[in-house]
């Protein structure tokens, strides 16, 4: 990312999309109060910031795992070494790694997991915003849209498809396409800032 399975999955999925979410909505607030950011930092890009805004960035990873995620890293790695068609726990292994900054070990077990399920959108987001921190934007824009694919009233995918043709391919046009269609199939969406996609679409 006691509760149930399926909730505390369901918690767990929500964790990992919100994240760029927090990462990213200093840059839509900043950009819509005309701060103009050329970049957004993410994977080996940095940002360039021109104002007084502070620099947008994902939270701050520790310099290894913590004892406890080291531990779950075992486990799940020997779990799924023992049983490979153990969807659920390629993806936690996922989720551990994406927690720890792991990108390319984020994107191997998403993978994996996608390979025995492959069209569930919230691993499909999880591994966009694992591309995109890795410096593959297009392969982030193939997941989201696969994830689209998979449930098209899935909003986080579609936000962030939207982040990355704004500020990784300068595509504004595209951006604001991604977020009308966004719009239209949840016209009440809102950004952590309060904001409904419709207004930050307007402030554009």
């Amino acid at each position: 990312m006691a509760k149930s399975k399926k909730s505390k999955k369901d918690d767990d999925y929500m964790k990992k999309e919100t994240v760029m979410v927090v990462a990213l909505v200093a840059v839509v607030a900043g950009f819509l109060g005309g701060i103009i950011f050329s970049a957004l930092n993410s994977g080996p890009g940095q940002t360039v910031v021109q104002g007084q805004a502070p620099t947008p960035q994902a939270p701050q990873q520790s310099q290894g795992p913590t004892q406890q995620q080291a531990n779950q890293i075992m486990n799940l790695e020997r779990e799924v070494t023992a049983n490979p068609s153990n969807v659920e726990a390629w993806t936690q292994l996922g989720h551990v790694y994406f927690d720890t900054g792991r990108h390319s070990q984020a994107i191997r077990a998403y993978n994996k997991s996608l390979e025995l399920r492959p069209d569930d959108a919230n691993v499909l987001t999880d591994l966009g915003v694992m591309y995109r921190r890795n410096g593959e934007p297009s392969k982030a824009i193939e997941a989201f849209d696969k994830a689209i694919v998979a449930d098209p009233n899935h909003g986080q995918s579609r936000f962030n498809k939207g982040i990355v043709l704004m500020y990784d391919f300068n595509d504004k046009p595209g951006a604001v396409a991604a977020w009308e269609e966004l719009e239209k199939v949840n016209p009440n969406y809102t950004l952590p800032n309060g904001q409904t996609i419709r207004q930050a679409i307007d402030s554009l």
